[in-house]
């Protein structure tokens, strides 16, 4: 048992290893607290991105999840983060479509950079776990469908918060105070 916690532990390092700080930076440089940020993802991606909001709201953020009955309408000006691990989900890939359309800018969040959502977006970020649609020489995991794509997922969009709290000088207990 505890060799394939290890394996899985290998299969993410590998995974992060390979995110691009550069990707991470752009998806920064994109965020300010002056702009509502909406998040956009469904399944256990989308729970994900939900906690990613979360904490971003925790960080002083002004950020909505797409879907929600208190979701207010995009405006022009405002930043969508689509998440998708196969970029193909239709949508997530519908809304990115939608909030182009309305002036927002959008950030496309995947494991895929020739998907048809990272092709709408603005600016990528490239998380290369696999995901349930790949087969064959794409399959590089142990795990069952989307399981590593969702690991890393978590953990690179914490550690987006996390350089985001720096960068704006957000400290743990602000963010506590925040917390409901």
């Amino acid at each position: 048992m505890m060799s394939v916690l290890k394996d899985i532990l290998a299969e993410i390092e590998t995974v992060l290893n390979a995110v691009e700080e550069t990707q991470l930076e752009a998806v920064m440089d994109r965020m300010k607290k002056s702009r509502r940020v909406f998040v956009d993802g469904e399944g256990r991606s989308g729970f994900s991105a939900k906690g990613f909001a979360m904490r971003l709201m925790h960080l002083g953020y002004t950020v909505f999840f797409v879907g929600e009955t208190i979701t207010p309408a995009l405006r022009e000006g405002d930043l969508f983060i689509a998440v998708s691990g196969s970029g193909k989900s239709a949508n997530v890939v519908n809304d990115a479509k939608k909030a182009k359309a309305a002036g927002a800018e959008l950030v496309a969040v995947t494991s895929k950079p020739d998907s048809p959502l990272a092709l709408e977006a603005d600016c990528v970020l490239v998380i290369p776990g696999t995901v349930k649609g790949d087969a064959g020489n794409q399959r590089s995991s142990i795990q069952l469908l989307s399981s590593l794509f969702d690991q890393c997922l978590h953990i690179t969009l914490d550690a987006l918060c996390l350089l985001l709290s720096r960068r704006d000088n957000t400290a743990n207990e602000t963010a506590t105070g925040a917390h409901w």
